[in-house]
């Protein structure tokens, strides 16, 4: 959304009742981007307009978060922010779990709903800006034969999942499984999207068919704990394209390797079976990433935190990088939990060195409304979490130096991501683009000279480069080659070839 606008108040709702504008706010993980998607899909399909700006909005959906006090502030600023311009706002996502935090500031919000709440918020829309509709009005273009379930499930936007994407055309969020069953005591996700739900393989598989058929060529695989995908429905067989197939990570994998797209797998959690995902990423089938949100090395801390895999992180780790050399791996960590030591943060470190992890973030601990770690005795006082986050990032940042300069040399395939001309360049001479060991928005990036091939490579396309330099985050080289990519999922219209 642009910045907010004045809007005369007394306009609002007199305009043509078959034609209305919603506004919409995308705020948290890519897993409320997928929510996002649905209910954009859902709008347009009943015939309302996506407004651009404030200015030519109806009413505003805004979805939130609501995990750290940071990312509350900013919902509540943003709610508070349109309703100034637009006086209309529906309130879903995380923070609609709790709308009591909500209405202390915001009292004249329209209306709150939860977390992947697609039905409530269409029928709140409905109620504030009804509109006229004809025998046109809602129906979804017709799709190719192959491309859908028999049977469609109508829990977490499986009814042919978002035909709407707020990703670029190239690369999706594809959602497997909502809400979590760990009771890790820093967060509250359970308490704001539910135990979890796993969506039956056969809807996954068919949405990521769709969407390299329309030409995407990466598909991140995200949950709370991707790792547990299908144990609350006991695995259960669902239907892809005339054949069974069971709701469990290492069979979805599997078929998802086999439609020929950069696969990646987000929120691993580093359970037994995980074993059998490197080894897929051994044998080319998917993307050789992990992302891992490890939070701490000391085993009483970990165990404070009420994380699984206690004290075996670096033997996992060291276990996978026998299976798959080339694995690149990138975790969160958690930095002055309550109760931290001088040595149990050392411990930290010394991990750090010994795991050489290629992508690494930090957080310092802070306290969430209701969770559990904010009653712990012995608080680390705020300067000292401020002084080990930044020895933590220190280190963490020399690690990725030395693990990226290890590339210069190598010829890599990068997918590109966004053109990078100054006003001296032709168009298409530099690019900016990103590794099979990095992904988009937390990752490093690749800044590469088109060479011979400006002017041809178009955003979307995967390249060969040779890796010239490299600094802390980023690498930076020149395009090779630009060979034809071939997914193994027909192509609909002009999206064949690049």
């Amino acid at each position: 959304m642009d910045s907010p606008a004045t809007v005369d108040k007394q306009t609002v709702g007199k305009q043509n009742m078959g034609s209305r504008k919603v506004g919409f706010i995308s705020l948290g993980c890519p897993k409320a981007l997928v929510d996002s998607e649905r209910i954009l899909t859902q709008l347009r399909v009943e015939g309302y307009e996506v407004a651009a700006s404030y200015e030519g909005a109806d009413a505003v959906i805004v979805n939130t978060c609501g995990f750290i006090t940071p990312a509350v502030e900013e919902s509540l600023s943003a709610i508070g922010e349109a309703l100034e311009a637009t006086g209309r706002v529906i309130v879903t996502g995380c923070l609609g779990e709790r709308p009591e935090k909500i209405l202390e500031r915001h009292p004249k919000v329209a209306a709150i709903t939860g977390s992947e709440a697609v039905d409530d918020v269409m029928m709140h829309v409905r109620e504030l800006l009804p509109i006229e509709t004809d025998e046109f009005t809602g129906v979804l273009p017709v799709t190719a034969s192959g491309m859908r379930p028999e049977r469609e499930a109508t829990k977490h936007g499986d009814v042919f999942a978002p035909t709407i994407k707020l990703t670029p055309r190239h690369y999706a969020y594809v959602k497997i499984a909502e809400g979590c069953n760990h009771t890790c005591a820093f967060c509250i996700i359970p308490k704001l999207r539910g135990k979890q739900v796993s969506r039956d393989a056969g809807a996954v598989l068919y949405e990521a068919f769709r969407l390299i058929a329309g030409g995407t060529k990466e598909l991140m695989v995200i949950s709370q704990d991707t790792s547990a995908y299908g144990v609350d429905v006991r695995y259960r067989e669902s239907e892809f394209q005339g054949g069974p197939v069971r709701a469990h990570l290492t069979d979805l994998a599997v078929k998802l390797g086999e439609m020929g797209a950069w696969v990646r797998m987000h929120y691993v959690y580093p359970y037994p079976h995980v074993d059998k995902i490197v080894e897929l990423m051994a044998q080319g089938k998917i993307l050789p990433y992990l992302d891992v949100p490890l939070q701490h090395a000391s085993p009483r801390i970990l165990r404070l935190m009420r994380r699984p895999g206690a004290g075996k992180q670096l033997d996992t780790i060291r276990r996978w990088r026998g299976i798959c050399p080339e694995l690149t791996i990138r975790s969160t960590f958690i930095v002055g939990f309550p109760g931290e030591t001088e040595e149990e943060f050392q411990e930290l470190l010394t991990f750090l060195e010994d795991a050489r992890l290629d992508r690494v973030g930090a957080f310092a601990y802070s306290d969430v409304e209701e969770a559990d770690a904010n009653a712990l005795p012995d608080p680390v006082p705020d300067d000292v979490k401020g002084d080990r986050l930044a020895r933590f990032m220190e280190v963490a940042q020399r690690i990725s130096t030395e693990r990226l300069a290890e590339k210069v040399g190598r010829t890599v395939d990068v997918i590109v991501d966004e053109f990078n001309d100054d006003g001296d360049d032709a168009p298409g001479t530099r690019l900016i683009g990103r590794t099979k060991g990095d992904a988009p928005g937390i990752d490093g990036q690749v800044y590469l000279f088109a060479g011979e091939f400006a002017g041809q490579v178009k955003i979307g396309d995967i390249v060969k480069a040779r890796i010239e330099d490299s600094d802390e985050y980023d690498l930076f080289g020149e395009v090779v080659e630009r060979p034809k990519w071939k997914p193994n999922v027909p192509q609909l219209g002009h999206f064949g070839g690049h």
